[in-house]
């Protein structure tokens, strides 16, 4: 039987690709990003602003993908673009390399156990999720840290003075903020990886190789699917992680949230910008996602050829087939 990569194969190759391919201020701070018409709602004389009647919400333009890369160069040049950098990379690898692992582990555990069942669309989207799931649970604090870096404004924190800010102001919880939201977006690789198989099922001819141009084609079309569906809970999650970046604290000097959740968060979105206010960003995003997504499935399957042929040497050399297993 020919050699295929292990979950922990898999994992390794996954995770590099999502390294190559990664790159989030900008969509982070498009997605955070406080209607402005809303802070003059807070802080206007209540006779004016809060009287019977009045509008509860004012309209705005949202800011571009433009002017938000106007606006970071403005505040601190181009390296503003790679603030929390080494976190994004790691929450990156970590995230490719658990989700990989656990696809992999999962879809092979199904098939041993069910070998008459068929992989249809369905059961994909299963398996994806619940690997999806498993991997979040592991690697939502490194998230947490990145989001919080790439947000800094003025005075770049550390990856360490960030962890330590986090646990001052929210304790250890605080490292899974955005937990439920990203456990409801487990559908969101589920349908990115639901779909690619079944695409690549119909645009590949019987016995034809995926090539990496196909494989980004395919992987362009899957993430975009899956990013429109699931775009108002990825902002959801995004503010959630952001914490409280306002000097805001209740009666007990705490600092207050501003969200109590992404139900509430998605509550006042609308109610201050509408239902476009949901997909605030969105243009970053799918540019950001496909592009991550589309270049991730290249490079994955060019570097787990290249993996297997090193793998399978390395094997004949020393006897031993570590990363690989038979099919």
């Amino acid at each position: 039987m020919p050699p295929s990569l292990s979950p922990f194969g898999n994992a390794v190759v996954g995770a590099v690709g999502g390294v190559v391919s990664g790159a989030v201020v900008l969509k982070t701070r498009i997605q955070t990003e406080v209607s402005a018409a809303k802070d003059a709602f807070d802080s206007a004389p209540p006779p004016v602003m809060q009287r019977p009647g009045a509008p509860n919400r004012l309209p705005r333009k949202h800011t571009s993908a433009r002017q938000m890369i106007f606006r970071i160069l403005k505040e601190g040049g181009p390296l503003a673009f790679y603030r929390g950098f080494g976190a994004s990379m790691l929450n990156t690898f970590s995230t490719g390399f658990s989700y990989f692992y656990f696809y992999t582990l999962v879809r092979s555990t199904f098939i041993k156990r069910f070998p008459t069942a068929s992989l249809n669309t369905v059961t994909e989207l299963i398996l994806g999720a619940l690997a999806a799931a498993l991997a979040q649970l592991f690697t939502i604090p490194v998230s947490v840290i990145a989001t919080r870096q790439q947000l800094a404004t003025k005075q770049s924190l550390s990856f360490r003075q960030t962890l330590h800010a986090i646990l001052a102001d929210d304790g250890i919880t605080g490292l899974w903020r955005g937990l439920k939201p990203s456990l409801v977006l487990c559908i969101n690789p589920a349908i990115t990886y639901g779909m690619f198989e079944r695409l690549k099922v119909l645009m590949l001819k019987e016995g034809e190789k995926m090539t990496p141009g196909k494989a980004f084609i395919i992987g362009a079309l899957s993430k975009t699917m899956a990013t429109v569906v699931t775009y108002p809970y990825i902002m959801a999650k995004t503010r959630l992680q952001a914490g409280c970046l306002d000097d805001v604290r209740d009666a007990d000097g705490k600092k207050k949230d501003r969200y109590s959740g992404a139900i509430d968060c998605l509550r006042q979105v609308y109610r201050e910008n509408g239902f476009v206010g949901w997909y605030q960003g969105m243009q970053a995003q799918i540019t950001k996602a496909v592009l991550s997504q589309a270049l991730l499935f290249g490079i994955k399957d060019a570097l787990e050829a290249y993996t297997i042929a090193a793998l399978v040497a390395a094997s004949k050399t020393r006897g031993s087939a570590i990363g690989l297993s038979q099919i």
